[in-house]
């Protein structure tokens, strides 16, 4: 059903395994970094939203974020 992704997913994986690892590193890095911390946030997003929803409590404000080297 999907073999043209099948088969273009292979292609890149080949590609990608013929690299130098310094340039491996990069490419995976530069993919893989932004894709997990978007990742992280929405699913960061997600559960405050259906944890405040959960709980009943409808005046809540939604959290402060917290600023790095700051503290509480």
């Amino acid at each position: 059903m999907f073999t043209w992704l099948a088969d273009w997913w292979d292609g890149v994986e080949l590609w990608l395994a013929q690299q130098p690892f310094a340039i491996e590193f990069a490419l995976v890095m530069v993919v893989l970094l932004p894709l997990c911390l978007g990742l992280a946030r929405l699913i960061d997003r997600v559960v405050d939203r259906v944890s405040a929803r959960l709980t009943g409590v409808r005046d809540v404000a939604e959290p402060d974020p917290v600023e790095p080297g700051g503290t509480s």
